[in-house]
């Protein structure tokens, strides 16, 4: 039992759950605990990315001589081994047992950036602990807690309610589909979105999910394309649209630094020229493929300037979004002016 640490403390309820309620150094329950950060290319884990200066500001805080804070909120995990080992008394007190040789037993709930930085602390504090929560629970008790919080990524709580929405096609089509770019391997946004996790070195993030799923569900309102057809079916002509733009405009893709293209007015814009084209296509699904995509864009989108100096950059907010369509109609009704 050498490695084992053993921690007392007393059971009780907070509402409908059971919860351990101990107090010990917060060096020691760095050492038991682990943050669960999605990894954004396995989708595992659901807590946001860790932030070296949140987590300073509060070690310098809790080290001053007048400091305190909440209970951190950890949870100790469904056991597949004896990694710990909760003795209970008929006096209500008990004693957490956790072996130090095991991995991933303590959850860090909401306390991910209190521990960061305690590693040798031996400041006492209080923490509490669900106890035998699955991860799916974790991610809701933290949404709940967390919703809110200033500074929280939008788009980790995105990628939270993907998981926690029963039918995501019929409540969050638009993240449905915004999700759909992000997976799908064929998809010119295939894994370039970022969901607020930790995202694979080396790889370029282009556009983030809450802005993605935004620009979508501006274009089902104004394509009305869900009146017609299936949201598979809208997945697959959102995904035609954008490979298309991904070919048409193969410079300023493969550059996103450079180029308002992928950026949030880029997004918003060009996902409303996608809601042009489809309810010009009068419902006909057949049309509204990479090809068809392909054929009107060339005609015109190479005229206007994407680059970070052009007539996009400086647009903000919802008038930045209509100036911005705005342009692009108008480059394409020059177009098709000098067709006829």
């Amino acid at each position: 039992m050498a490695n084992w640490v053993n921690l007392p403390g007393m059971i009780g309820q907070s509402a409908s759950r059971e919860v351990f309620i101990g107090f010990a150094q917060g060096g020691i329950l760095h050492s038991i605990s682990f943050a669960d950060v999605l990894d954004e290319v396995k989708e595992t884990g659901y807590q946001r990315r860790f932030s070296k200066q949140h987590s300073l500001d509060f070690k310098r805080y809790i080290c001053s001589e007048t400091a305190t804070t909440i209970p951190l909120t950890f949870n100790l995990r469904p056991k597949k081994n004896t990694c710990w080992d909760l003795k209970r008394l008929k006096t209500g007190y008990a004693t957490l047992r956790v072996d130090l040789d095991c991995e991933n037993v303590l959850a860090q709930v909401d306390c991910q950036h209190r521990m960061g930085f305690l590693t040798d602390s031996s400041i006492i504090l209080p923490f509490m602990s669900f106890i035998g929560l699955s991860i799916r629970e974790e991610m809701e008790v933290f949404n709940v807690i967390n919703s809110k919080a200033k500074g929280l990524n939008a788009s980790l709580l995105d990628f939270h309610a993907s998981i926690l929405t029963e039918d995501l096609g019929k409540e969050r089509p638009e993240l449905l589909i915004a999700l759909y770019l992000h997976r799908q391997s064929s998809s010119p946004w295939h894994n370039q979105l970022d969901l607020g996790g930790n995202p694979t070195s080396g790889m370029t993030r282009k556009a983030s999910l809450r802005t993605m799923q935004t620009a979508v569900k501006r274009f089902l309102s104004q394509s009305k394309l869900l009146e017609t057809a299936s949201v598979e079916e809208a997945c697959t002509v959102v995904h035609d649209f954008w490979g298309a733009i991904s070919i048409v405009l193969k410079e300023a893709w493969e550059l996103p630094r450079k180029h308002m293209l992928t950026k949030g007015i880029g997004v918003y814009a060009l996902m409303g020229l996608a809601g042009d084209l489809v309810k010009e296509a009068n419902c006909n699904l057949s049309q509204c493929d990479e090809e068809h995509f392909c054929a009107h864009l060339s005609d015109f989108i190479h005229t206007i300037d994407w680059s970070n100096q052009g007539p996009l950059n400086g647009l903000g907010g919802q008038s930045g979004v209509t100036e911005a369509l705005k342009i692009i109609r108008k480059a394409r009704s020059r177009s098709l002016f000098k067709i006829v």
